[in-house]
């Protein structure tokens, strides 16, 4: 009896996780639409920055060489030290296109990055806003163009996607795959018409969309999150686009150690509490429903005849691999699908470890 309600469990959750990889694929699908309202715009280029000069200097090239008529690069300091902010203004006087907003702390909003980005998006020449990280750069000269031609009418935010160099290490792979999952996620939801986040490495929305839901005074008292949160308030079925397009690719280097990546996503998860409830519903069954499929499968070989379990097991891995492999491609990440299994099952362990620490302590914003 007790064998028998375990295998039906199982199946249940093999069934959800099924179906979670069949709504994932639906990003899978997206083309272009060729849209006769899509309108050429002038776009401010937003980076915010806190003492982040060696970034700069590697990022700035590759922005200034884009092949884009009508943009302008915002460099918002971040209260920088005195060293930095005056090497910023050096970069200002050999780039033209480049216009720095020099933000100091205050008490209110001491080290808080959504109080200088305000500050920024209301001193922006353009209404169209593109942001990027200062440790991230365009993977090519047509970034721009690939991220604006989504605007039209109707589409006033688009969710971008912003990857890792590959390097040979364990962790670069562990942080691609993770990486690519979380993008596969937030496409397809935002594909679906309900659209949960995006990353601050690539993302691009209309000044007035900032402006409608107050900007980050809801969530302004939460120092990280900038871009999820935004997302949360302002992005839905009818205002929102995603581009994935290899030509409107970012690129960073990833963390250094597994130390950091424990951190930062640490802080990801604490504000995920924040969400809407039903993305708080579906995201945590998602990673529930993969817990319970692999302590029911290690239970099940033990106690169950293996014709009638492999089969199920077979199926999930059949429809987790045309999935993932399928966007893997897409997103130019193939090496990942080699080791699916191995950093899935790795990747569980690594959530799970954030969950039970979180339990015992907060983290602390990490800059």
């Amino acid at each position: 009896m007790i064998l028998s309600v375990l295998l039906y469990s199982f199946v249940v959750f093999t069934v959800i996780q099924i179906a979670y990889y069949i709504c994932f694929s639906t990003f899978l699908f997206h083309r272009k639409k060729e849209n006769k309202e899509t309108i050429k715009v002038p776009v401010s280029v937003v980076i915010c920055a806190k003492n982040e000069i060696e970034n700069l200097q590697k990022i700035l090239p590759s922005l200034i060489n884009q092949e884009y008529d009508d943009f302008e690069i915002l460099l918002i300091n971040d209260a920088s030290s005195e060293e930095t902010s005056e090497m910023m203004q050096l970069l200002e006087k050999k780039y033209e296109k480049l216009k720095i907003i020099n933000v100091e702390n205050i008490e209110a909003f001491w080290g808080n990055k959504k109080y200088a980005l305000t500050l920024g998006i209301k001193a922006a020449k353009y209404n169209h806003l593109l942001f990027i990280d200062a440790d991230c750069k365009p993977v090519s000269k047509h970034w721009i163009a690939e991220m604006s031609q989504n605007f039209s009418k109707e589409k006033t935010i688009v969710i971008g996607y912003g990857k890792y160099i590959k390097v040979n290490s364990l962790v670069n792979l562990f942080v691609r795959f993770e990486n690519l999952l979380t993008a596969i996620q937030y496409f397809s939801y935002a594909k679906m018409g309900s659209p949960f986040m995006a990353t601050s490495r690539n993302l691009s929305y209309h000044r007035n969309e900032f402006f409608k839901v107050s900007g980050f005074i809801n969530h302004m008292h939460i120092k990280s999150g900038a871009d999820e949160f935004f997302i949360q308030d302002a992005a839905n079925k009818q205002n929102t686009e995603i581009a994935t397009t290899e030509n409107s690719f970012t690129i960073s280097e990833t963390p250094p150690s597994f130390k950091e990546l424990f951190h930062k996503k640490r802080l990801q998860l604490t504000r995920r509490k924040h969400y809407k409830l039903k993305h708080k519903f579906f995201l945590r069954l998602f990673l529930v429903s993969k817990i319970f499929f692999y302590l029911l499968a290690t239970v099940l070989f033990f106690f169950y005849p293996w014709k009638i379990k492999l089969p199920i097991v077979l199926t999930y891995y059949l429809v987790q691999f045309i999935v993932i492999g399928f966007s893997a491609k897409k997103l130019q990440e193939p090496q990942v699908t080699y080791f699916l299994p191995f950093l899935e099952i790795g990747l569980l362990i690594f959530q799970l470890s954030i969950f039970i620490t979180n339990l015992s302590s907060k983290p602390t914003h990490w800059k």
